[in-house]
């Protein structure tokens, strides 16, 4: 069973804009497999001039002192909650070791060479941890949460690592929430968070907050076929408490498998949320929607909201949730 905090998005994914810039080596695979999408692969008896085609990062047999590294540029800036150090399929050349380094930065990295990485200033994050091969290494972070923009992979001394995943919360720069500027306030890049969802079977309900459209059934909140009474639901988090004047709902690629309709409720709510103890008002009321198709719809301006849960009725699969409004003043 996955850890609670693999739930999480993952803060350093390619499609959030995560980006290896830099590596002491990567002779047998580059750097860049490391935040592939979808799992690590492998290929019976393919070879390259180099060696053994291995999906993931690999560096050579450290024969001088010392350990590889690898850089890396979060997608979003945030807090990280967990991080998966995947060694699948490295069997006799993973790591023995492995740690984390943190480091916060007010600009993106325009380069990787030597002297632009040399500004930032790393902290601990992960301790020195033995790491298991061809298994996902995953470790729950203790440190005292605080803004990360990039991070420091250590390995000890040498070998291959296939995926790092660093699952945790946006925390995007606050120029994003200027005075009067209409944001998304159901992004994930923005800081919007699903916190609970009655049904994630088929598919994680954080998806709906991904950027662009969704690329396949896959890529959504899909709930199992209902076969009682109810519905299904998830509840988001609003990257900033503040009113909301248009909801776009995408079914892209849900064609026999969409909600029959749709409701939204919103709350304003402190820190400490209780979804049964909130009271709701409703922001889009019981809609048909259809399948494969997007949907827009006004919001009801008359106050400001922190939470909004999206119904679905009676089950199914949503591609993407959008909420365009302002931040409360």
């Amino acid at each position: 069973m996955s850890p609670m905090f693999t739930d999480l998005p993952d803060l350093v994914a390619e499609r959030l804009g995560g980006a290896v810039i830099a590596a002491s080596d990567e002779f047998f695979a580059p750097k860049e497999g490391l935040l592939k999408p979808g799992p690590p692969e492998w290929r019976e008896g393919v070879y390259t001039e180099r060696g053994k085609w291995m999906d993931g990062w690999e560096t050579r047999r450290r024969r001088t002192p010392g350990h590889d590294w690898a850089i890396v540029r979060l997608g979003v800036p945030g807090i990280i909650r967990g991080v998966v150090i995947d060694t699948s399929f490295y069997t006799g050349n993973y790591p023995e070791y492995a740690s984390i380094d943190a480091a916060v930065e007010s600009s993106d990295l325009p380069t990787s060479r030597p002297s632009d990485l040399e500004t930032l200033r790393w902290r601990p994050l992960l301790p020195k941890s033995p790491l298991k091969g061809n298994r996902a290494n995953p470790f729950e972070l203790t440190a005292k949460p605080s803004r990360v923009t990039h991070l420091r992979l250590n390995i000890f001394p040498d070998g291959g690592v296939a995926r790092l995943r660093v699952h945790g919360e946006a925390v995007p720069d606050e120029s994003v929430f200027g005075e009067g500027r209409e944001v998304d306030l159901a992004a994930l890049e923005n800081g919007a968070l699903v916190v609970s969802a009655s049904d994630m079977h088929y598919g994680n309900p954080q998806n709906l907050l991904l950027p662009g459209r969704s690329t396949h059934m896959g890529d959504g909140w899909e709930t199992r076929r209902r076969r009682g009474p109810g519905h299904d639901w998830c509840i988001v988090r609003l990257a900033r408490r503040g009113v909301i004047e248009r909801v776009e709902l995408d079914t892209d690629h849900y064609k026999g498998n969409a909600p029959g309709h749709v409701m939204l409720e919103s709350t304003d709510a402190g820190p400490a949320f209780n979804a049964a103890k909130v009271r709701w008002r409703t922001l889009v009321p019981k809609s048909a929607v259809d399948p494969h198709a997007r949907h827009r719809w006004d919001g009801r301006k008359v106050q400001a909201a922190t939470h909004v849960r999206l119904n679905i009725y009676p089950d199914g699969g949503v591609a993407r949730l959008r909420l365009f409004g302002n931040v409360a003043v």
